[in-house]
């Protein structure tokens, strides 16, 4: 499911990339708001993120697509 804000991409790869990393965004936000996390799962979560960032990067590295609007 795309939010909204993937909207205005024509790529649909770079939607599915942007989705991906507001999932893991998201995902890390939560679990640091309910409860206090552990170093290692604290770690996992920052990876997941920055890996979602850089698969997101090289794709418009790679194909020039941007957000329009």
């Amino acid at each position: 499911m795309y939010s909204a804000s993937t909207l205005a991409i024509s790529c649909p790869e770079h939607a599915r990339l942007e989705s991906e990393f507001i999932e893991a965004r998201d995902r890390m936000r939560g679990l640091v708001r309910l409860r206090k996390l552990e170093a290692a799962e604290e770690r996992q979560l920052a990876v997941r993120v920055a890996m979602a960032i850089a698969r997101l990067k090289e794709h418009v590295a790679e194909h020039g697509c941007e957000r329009r609007g």
